[in-house]
């Protein structure tokens, strides 16, 4: 690995711990040259998925825009970071577990629903409201029934 601070491709590895469930690892390394560490993460490149959208356009699997979407939904939430990269994961895992080349946009939008009503109802009902697509309050109010049913047995 290159320091990123002298360039030179000559380090030792001082720690090395799984993150994320185990499919990542953290390195902590030391540079042999300048003496400086910097820390590195691996994690495994999965083939190339693609999104196949409503309207038939299919585009590449984007990590990114998911932990987005999220991100959105959770917003003032009391989710912490660390629990939006569980979710990430988990349902990354699912994609790549169940598809070889490409998967439906609502089968990502289904999981991302599934992950959000048991990390956080606000969420979820946030995330339904957009995916969805509710046409009117009715629809809206069908969706947070079992929601609201849910909460009145506790």
């Amino acid at each position: 690995m290159r320091c990123p601070y002298c360039k030179v491709d000559d380090d030792h590895v001082l720690e090395t711990r799984p993150m994320d469930g185990g499919i990542s690892v953290r390195r902590r390394r030391q540079c042999k040259r300048c003496r400086r560490r910097f820390t590195t993460y691996e994690r495994v490149e999965h083939r190339p998925i693609l999104v196949t959208k409503k309207s038939g356009k299919r585009q590449p699997f984007d990590r990114a825009k998911l932990l987005q979407a999220l991100q959105k939904a959770c917003a003032k939430r009391p989710v912490t970071e660390e629990r939006l990269g569980e979710v990430l994961d988990r349902i990354e895992s699912r994609i790549y577990e169940k598809y070889d080349k490409e998967v439906p946009a609502k089968e990502i939008g289904d999981l991302v629903m599934s992950e959000l009503q048991v990390l956080d109802q606000v969420a979820y009902v946030r995330f339904a409201s957009v995916y969805r697509e509710f046409k009117d309050v009715s629809e809206f109010m069908r969706e947070l029934g079992p929601l609201l049913g849910k909460l009145k047995r506790r």
